[in-house]
């Protein structure tokens, strides 16, 4: 197990028996080695395996019971997540009633411009996901969308030939990891002739750029999607409470 210098060894643990639990070696209602095993295994501290066991009772993927150890469980099939203001879950409502027509999906070397608008850093490789999204019996794009996932999830790719919905819940079924916040970002931008061709509208006129990062449980950037609407296709709607205090 290589452990580099920016990572705590705890998290080195935990993704570890998390492949194994993903991959069968530890199958529901199976148990975990004990504590004692698993310092000797991984040569690290009690302090350190129970961090370890810790982030995988917080992502659903096992649970201590009296007299019985540490067992795999199954996760949930359903998962809230929740921000200060808004679920995740309705921040991508859209998503249920915007189905995506994927055009391409492919390992992709990050360039200057691809890191502007992401976020990403130049040089990496991230699997891209292109598509439109369309309302269901309506020809026209609601929006362009670009996935960047991370290499180590671009397993999830295999899965994408005939999926139209959100793409982080198989990369969380996939891999057994949770995510705990999406931070988003909206910017308006001008319409780019190969924008302007997908999404049926005329160069130059103003559309709004939306970018959201996904992270792991382990602090691990899973996916940064991107969705470009043109301007009058778009709404965002809040609503604002006084709190009395």
């Amino acid at each position: 197990m290589t452990v580099s210098s920016t990572d705590h060894r705890y998290l080195q643990v935990a993704r570890t028996l998390r492949k194994e639990i993903v991959d069968g070696i530890y199958p529901v209602g199976s148990q975990l080695p004990t504590e004692q095993q698993l310092c000797e295994r991984f040569a690290v501290s009690r302090y350190t395996v129970r961090e370890a066991l810790r982030r995988l009772r917080e992502d659903n993927l096992i649970a201590s019971r009296p007299r019985a150890g540490t067992l795999v469980v199954p996760r949930p099939t359903t998962n809230s997540y929740a921000q200060d203001v808004v679920s995740i879950d309705d921040l991508l409502a859209f998503a249920a009633g915007a189905q995506l027509a994927i055009e391409s999906n492919a390992m992709v070397t990050v360039d200057e411009a691809a890191a502007a608008r992401t976020g990403l850093e130049v040089g990496s490789q991230w699997l891209v996901v292109r598509g439109c999204r369309r309302a269901e019996g309506d020809d026209t794009p609601v929006c362009t969308t670009e996935y960047y996932i991370n290499r180590a999830f671009a397993a999830v790719g295999r899965l994408l030939q005939r999926h139209s919905g959100p793409i982080f819940p198989l990369i969380e079924d996939l891999f057994g990891v949770s995510i705990v916040e999406v931070h988003q970002e909206m910017a308006a931008v001008t319409v780019t002739p190969e924008l302007a061709a997908a999404l049926n509208v005329t160069a130059g006129t103003a559309a709004l750029e939306m970018r959201r990062s996904y992270t792991t449980s382990d602090g691990e950037v899973a996916q940064v999607t991107v969705n470009t609407h043109p301007s009058s296709r778009y709404r965002h709607s809040m609503t604002m409470r006084r709190v009395k205090g």
